[in-house]
């Protein structure tokens, strides 16, 4: 399907490789940057958007996703507006290492972020989820003024 005048095409980029040597869970928590490999990939996705009519560039203030998008808001032009909503989720293990063999199951203290599937460790699932973010971006009167027309 091509654009139209009628049409908007959103697209969605989650931000490019971290570099996290100690291997936790960084969430919300400061001082995460891609890696080089990261930042070859935020390179990537500029030259790749190339001849698409990107008109308007948001990401939230975590550094890897300011430096994820700031390739595409050089080759378009654009600046990036910053917007706080549009955040990873919380995350019950933040800062902590998470995962198999790390001893996170046999500690009483995680048990309760873990018992029940349908609310996970990263928070409400649906206050954080994709849909909850669209939602609250897209409701008139919630977006940042560069969006409202």
């Amino acid at each position: 399907m091509t654009a139209t005048a009628k049409e908007t095409v959103v697209h969605l980029l989650r931000h490019g490789e971290v570099h996290n040597p100690d291997g936790v869970l960084y969430g919300r928590l400061p001082n995460f940057h891609l890696s080089e490999i990261g930042k070859a990939m935020a390179e990537r996705v500029a030259k790749t958007l190339v001849g698409r009519d990107i008109t308007h560039l948001v990401a939230s203030p975590l550094e890897r996703t300011q430096e994820t998008a700031r390739p595409s808001a050089e080759a378009f032009g654009l600046d990036i507006v910053t917007d706080d909503r549009v955040i990873e989720a919380a995350n019950a293990f933040e800062g902590q290492q998470f995962g198999p063999g790390d001893g996170s199951l046999r500690r009483p203290s995680t048990w309760r972020y873990l018992y029940n599937p349908f609310r996970p460790s990263w928070g409400s699932p649906t206050a954080t989820s994709w849909c909850g973010c669209w939602r609250r971006c897209t409701t008139p009167g919630r977006q940042p003024p560069a969006m409202r027309r």
